[in-house]
């Protein structure tokens, strides 16, 4: 039983808690940038068809992201947002 205990105060375990814990709140912020990127879209009054809801809440990465909601400022067209000569 104390073999246990002790694995669990070693520094290899606290840095592995460690970076579970800050891969977590990685992916909630990219979540959260995913959910804004539909809000504005929403909030525009664009239909955004469930196509466009599942790729851009699939989307991983914060860079494309960014783009995406850059682009749903602008847009007529949801789908649009993937489109690069919506810049």
């Amino acid at each position: 039983m104390s073999q246990m205990h002790y694995f669990f105060r070693h520094p290899v375990a606290e840095k592995v808690r460690e970076e579970g814990r800050e891969e977590g709140r990685e992916e909630g912020r990219i979540e959260g940038q995913a959910v804004m990127v539909l809000r504005f879209l929403e909030r525009r009054g664009l239909d955004v068809p469930q196509a466009v809801r599942e790729r851009v809440l699939g989307c991983t990465d914060a860079d494309q992201l960014t783009v995406w909601a850059e682009r749903a400022v602008h847009v007529r067209d949801a789908a649009d947002i993937f489109d690069s000569a919506a810049d």
